[in-house]
């Protein structure tokens, strides 16, 4: 939904009513998470996609007819090939679809939810989309980390279900949680999908060099906040590093402790160390190695790791702290320039991420997508 937030409430502030088909939940290899979405416009224009192009013929049919009808559908797409071929869905996946109208009376806080997203505040939008009350279905409710708007029919299915969506929140996951009727957290009968809108997780890129301008670049297009750290003002500038959110102008080291004191380092977060010099990299992973982040990478030949290893364990990291560190830097893929080192790097990153390992896809057999 991210991807068309600031379209669908554009429409919405100009009291349009939208089709919108979000994946809610997916099953073997489904090409898109959940929380992907596709808007419908009156006009007939399709923005974003909810499988990489394999059913959206299908749901921009279902989603004018659930426009003009009203009622949401909840839809599965998949598994038989006769199906698979008849909407497109070749890639032997499942994806539920949840079709719905959006406009200023269905969802009237979605003004407020675009508001948090852009302060960067955590958000999440809870939607009912099965109940076998139909006046249940579709129902919405906000909810933040400190309070909730709307509601999802009864206090008890509001307050458990609230304490769940925080609980996803916190984590920064999208998914559907299933209840009883009336909100029984072991019962059956209700699903509720749980769309969260958490901020940019952010990459910290410590080096000025030429290979973190291309890491800047290569985080940002995986949307990422991407911040540029070094001590030396003469190289972080913002004129060298134009795809960084910010470039700062600090010891590597203070600069971390600093954003972790504050609280704007959280398990999401990536830090690649490209300084490959002890008098930077020693004190910055002195404190890096000890927060709970997401990965740890440091740039340097295998001699600069051994080396680096000796000076932490001097400095009284465990063996545990410095298993958690990812050198020297990035997959083996042969990489030789900046650009191809940072997509080595982007890719241990996103194998630690999903459990990846790494491999040819083409020596593997089972499921592609995670």
């Amino acid at each position: 939904m991210h991807d068309v937030l600031d379209e669908l409430y554009k429409r919405w502030r100009e009291g349009e009513a939208v089709g919108v088909g979000t994946v809610v939940a997916t099953f073997s290899s489904a090409p898109r998470a959940p929380g992907a979405a596709m808007l419908v416009t009156e006009d007939g224009t399709a923005v974003g996609s909810v499988s990489g192009g394999c059913v959206e013929g299908a749901v921009y049919e279902l989603a004018q007819q659930v426009v003009a009808d009203r009622e949401p559908v909840l839809q599965r797409y998949g598994v038989s090939d006769d199906d698979a071929f008849a909407v497109g869905l070749t890639c032997g996946g499942i994806i539920d679809i949840y079709v719905e109208r959006i406009d200023r009376e269905t969802l009237p806080e979605l003004g407020d939810v675009v508001d948090s997203v852009h302060r960067g505040e955590p958000v999440a939008v809870v939607t009912v989309i099965e109940h076998e009350d139909p006046e249940r279905r579709g129902r919405h409710m906000v909810v933040w980390p400190d309070r909730t708007a709307g509601t999802l029919g009864t206090d008890r299915i509001d307050d458990a279900v609230a304490d769940d969506a925080r609980g996803l929140l916190a984590n920064g996951r999208t998914g559907t949680l299933h209840y009883g009727l009336e909100g029984e957290r072991r019962g059956e009968g209700m699903a509720v999908f749980v769309n969260s809108f958490e901020p940019q997780p952010r990459m910290l890129v410590f080096g000025a060099i030429d290979f973190a301008a291309a890491m800047a670049r290569m985080g940002s297009y995986l949307g990422y906040q991407v911040t540029v750290c070094d001590a030396r003002p003469v190289f972080a500038t913002a004129s060298r590093f134009p795809d960084a959110d910010d470039v700062v102008v600090d010891w590597p080291h203070r600069y971390l402790k600093a954003e972790a004191e504050a609280g704007r380092i959280d398990r999401r977060t990536v830090i690649a160390v490209l300084t490959h010099d002890p008098k930077f990299d020693v004190p910055l992973l002195e404190v890096a190695l000890r927060l709970d982040v997401g990965y740890i990478g440091a740039m340097g030949s295998r001699r600069t790791h051994d080396d680096r290893l000796a000076r932490l364990r001097e400095a009284g990291l465990t063996e545990a702290e410095l298993s958690r560190l990812a050198s020297p830097i990035g997959l083996d893929l042969g990489a030789r320039t900046p650009e191809e080192t940072a997509v080595s790097i982007a890719a241990e990153i996103i194998a630690l991420r999903w459990g990846g390992g790494g491999k040819r896809l083409t020596e593997l057999s089972g499921r592609i997508h995670g």
